[in-house]
């Protein structure tokens, strides 16, 4: 059995060693006919900053060819072998495909990077083609990271007694009394954070500004039931992993916690209590003009780059409901929920029915309010065990973090897709007497455009969807009552009355609405021209990549960066890469303006 193994590894092994060989060949002979025959017809390249310092997709083996020759003239890749030490070649099942999987290196002439090829995995065949195929920057020759930057020789500290200390060293260096960053960071949350770590590694001076009293208190302050709906072996941030020791499933205040070890661990420069007022870009200096209000004093920072690192979504959506005015009790939108211990008792509506809504309503209903939760729209309802797991599965196969990350970057928009289908689908008949017995209580459900599931939600939307921990139950149970919007006819002073003449009673109403995207944080801050010169953020983009986000955009000197632990993670060091080759003049501050657009402001469901 173990020779069968062994043999079944060569035969794969060696499949993708021809292929990378030949793969090499074509392009250094510049073989377009060659280059063609390597990959089936409806195949996939995503670079990743290594030939063309951009991230994008490209579709079909002709359209791969042209672009795989036209880059490879500027960037000279050469050396492609398997990666040592890494996850061997091996067959797995992609997007209902068995194929064989390889991740492999190589370099260009700026550059070293890491690779994903997935090759067909019929037998027979002279040469297995390929199906997909992902190259990734890794580094830039001669500006590798430092992990040990900060290991400073210590001689100052131990010898000289009248000399400043650490302490002493880093204050007067977050302090930035006789310099400019030259990257600030907006918001320290896990975009913020790894973002501003990746950055240092590679010597670019950063600061992060967050208006928390805290780091953390984006998580601290929230409320008080929350916890992460995904495990924690997803969840890491760049170069420090949670304690093994720690939950599967993360609770609020520990990710708090840990956001501020982390920013001391890796020396993080932060000002809390700061708000960013206002930015203007001076295209001669190529610099920022930023004003920053830091504990009531105003302060200006000249950076040449701004990260803004504030989450999916940016400003509380209130939309304008007819007759909510009428109401006298207390009215919060979901940002401003931290507890609720002071309703007991009460009576509550919840309007909007996304994690959110369910979870508020759920935290209402544990401290004894009388809750009824106000459906808007229809909603994706998953179990958060073991349903709203399967998309993670890839991190429980027993490849590294490095690997799995790198895996995941590898599989294009497309194929997700599909994955997301079959997902959901076996979600669903996982989830079948929960989604019946919701649906018999009148609540209305979603899986998503053409049935892909939660995780495109994000993507799209930014939410529209709930993880069941508990609440979904509840409405089952009838102990949360559930309500739809549409029936709603107006609101009173006490509450809401329904189009058949009930009422519904409360004294608090919350508004778990959502957030206006991006656009909207952006035009407030930057101005009407900038907004509209970025055009969308957020949401896939006809390129198969989400539009304006861990790349450079059409204004000099911004950037975005946002998502789940695990995008942060991945996409913190490819934000990094391309400010440092910024930095090193390699590449343009900006990328060419998109083809103009009506520009809508996304409201994001929470």
């Amino acid at each position: 059995m173990q020779d069968a193994v062994s043999l079944a590894k060569t035969v794969e092994t060696k499949a993708v060693e021809i292929w990378l060989a030949q793969f090499e060949r074509a392009l250094t002979e510049s073989d377009a006919a060659s280059l063609s025959r390597l990959f089936v017809h409806e195949s996939y390249w995503r670079d990743v900053l290594a030939f063309d310092w951009r991230i994008r997709t490209i579709t079909g083996a002709d359209n791969i060819q042209h672009e795989l020759l036209d880059t490879a003239a500027r960037s000279r890749p050469a050396a492609f072998e398997i990666a040592a030490n890494r996850t061997p070649p091996r067959r797995v099942m992609r997007a209902g495909a068995e194929i064989i999987e390889a991740i492999f290196k190589f370099e260009t002439a700026k550059g070293r990077g890491s690779g994903v090829v997935r090759l067909d995995s019929q037998s027979g065949n002279a040469l297995n083609k390929a199906w997909t195929l992902l190259t990734a920057l890794d580094e830039i020759k001669g500006h590798e990271e430092k992990p040990g930057r900060f290991r400073h020789d210590g001689k100052a500290y131990s010898r000289d007694f009248r000399g400043p200390n650490w302490l002493d060293v880093r204050q007067a260096t977050a302090s930035y009394q006789d310099r400019d960053p030259d990257v600030l960071v907006i918001g320290g949350g896990q975009a913020g954070l790894s973002a501003a770590a990746c950055l240092g590694q590679l010597g670019l001076d950063t600061l992060i500004a967050d208006r928390g009293q805290r780091i953390g208190d984006n998580w601290r302050n929230r409320y008080h039931a929350l916890v992460l709906h995904n495990q924690v072996n997803v969840n890491h941030l760049p170069y420090m992993s949670f304690p093994p020791s720690w939950p599967a499933y993360i609770p609020k205040d520990k990710i708090a916690g840990w956001f501020e070890a982390y920013a001391e661990s890796m020396e993080l420069n932060t000002w809390t209590s700061t708000e960013f007022e206002s930015a203007t870009y001076d295209d001669n200096s190529e610099r920022w003009s930023v004003t920053l209000r830091r504990d009531g004093e105003t302060r200006q920072l000249h950076p040449r780059h701004i990260v803004m690192a504030t989450g999916v979504s940016g400003i509380p959506n209130l939309p304008d409901i007819p007759t909510l005015k009428n109401f006298t009790g207390t009215v919060l939108h979901s940002s401003q929920y931290t507890s609720g211990d002071a309703w007991r008792g009460k009576r509550a509506l919840i309007i909007g029915s996304g994690n959110s809504g369910h979870d508020i309503a759920q935290d209402l209903h544990a401290s004894g309010a009388d809750v009824t939760l106000v459906q808007r729209s229809p909603t994706l309802v998953v179990n958060v065990e073991p349903s709203a797991q399967l998309p993670y599965a890839l991190y429980d196969e027993g490849p590294s973090l490095e690997d799995c990350d790198l895996i995941t970057l590898s599989v294009p928009v497309p194929l997700a897709k599909k994955t997301h289908v079959m997902l959901t689908e076996q979600a669903k008949k996982l989830d079948q007497k929960l989604l019946d017995a919701l649906t018999g209580k009148g609540f209305k459900l979603d899986f998503g455009e053409d049935g892909t599931g939660w995780q495109f939600k994000y993507l799209t939307r930014g939410g529209g969807y709930y993880f069941n921990v508990g609440c979904s139950d509840l409405i089952v149970n009838g102990e949360i009552s559930l309500a739809q919007f549409s029936d709603i006819a107006e609101f009173t002073a006490g509450g809401a009355r329904l189009r058949s003449g009930e009422m519904l009673p409360a004294d608090l109403i919350v508004l778990a609405t959502g957030y206006k995207g991006q656009d909207a944080l952006v035009r407030k801050l930057f101005g009407d021209a900038i907004e509209k010169r970025l055009g969308p953020i957020w949401g896939l983009g006809e390129d198969h990549e989400l539009r304006n986000m861990f790349t450079r955009t059409p204004q000099p000197g911004l950037w975005f960066i946002a998502g789940s632990f695990a995008q942060c993670r991945i996409y913190s060091k490819i934000i990094a890469l391309q400010i440092k080759a910024c930095e090193l003049g390699l590449i343009p501050n900006s990328l060419p303006a998109p083809a103009p657009t009506e520009a809508k402001v996304l409201a994001l469901s929470t």
